[in-house]
């Protein structure tokens, strides 16, 4: 019997952010990238300098890295990364350069894939060499209530198109909610391209800590895993 040679690839997805903090929301769209995409791991990696965000995030990279830990602990193949922790230098961590060193560590063979939720996907063309991420790695982007993303090409710039493709049957359960694209460029180039819809993750992170800040000391923050609600308490963030 014949071996599908991709079967054997590693499918690894970098979910980057500020994981200000990690929440259920987050665990929700990696969890149904993974069962879609059938990946082997989701490197969660908060960001140390956001370039769109000047003002930085309210608690500090070990904080947030050390949330980020309790919150995938137990979940099967997610792992914290620190690939986009703060430089020596102080400079801004961009997504394409990152992309670039995990590839170079993974090697050739790897599948990767960039992760992001709808609302990082609809700021997409602002980032430093936006047009290159879809060839960078596979986009997977996962829709939030209220964020419809008609017309997805527009959203990476003048040029690009999509055309929808079959779901790959190797790979990709028949009952699963997934729309899967090919991504061509004004070069024409092409790259794959996954949306996940209808994804019920309504959270926010600014909402989050709002209320952890006016709750009080004995009161978990709600939508956050326990284990990040205990050590929000602890040290006392967001207060």
């Amino acid at each position: 019997m014949d071996t599908d040679p991709l079967a054997s690839r590693p499918r690894v997805a970098f979910f980057g952010g500020s994981f200000d903090p990690p929440h259920l929301g987050h665990l929700a769209i990696a969890r149904a990238a993974r069962a879609a995409l059938c990946l082997d791991t989701v490197l969660f990696a908060p960001v140390g300098a956001q370039p769109l965000k000047p003002l930085g995030s309210t608690a500090p990279f070990a904080d947030r890295a050390e949330m980020t830990r309790l919150a995938i602990a137990g979940e099967p193949g997610f792992e914290l990364s620190l690939l986009d922790a703060p430089t020596p230098e102080g400079r801004p961590n961009y997504t394409l350069d990152t992309l670039s060193r995990l590839r170079s560590q993974l090697g050739p063979h790897a599948a990767l894939f960039c992760l992001m939720g709808a609302d990082s996907f609809l700021s997409l063309r602002q980032w430093r060499g936006a047009a290159e991420i879809p060839f960078a790695a596979t986009l997977i982007v996962a829709s939030r209530p209220g964020q419809p993303l008609d017309d997805l090409a527009q959203r990476l710039g003048h040029g690009f198109s999509l055309e929808p493709t079959g779901l790959p049957p190797a790979c990709l359960p028949s009952d699963m909610a997934v729309r899967s694209y090919t991504l061509r460029d004004p070069a024409g180039r092409t790259a794959p391209f996954h949306l996940l819809p209808d994804l019920d993750v309504e959270i926010s992170a600014s909402a989050i800590r709002a209320q952890a800040h006016a709750a009080a000391s004995d009161h978990d923050p709600p939508l956050v895993p326990p284990a990040v609600s205990a050590y929000i308490r602890a040290h006392r963030l967001y207060q």
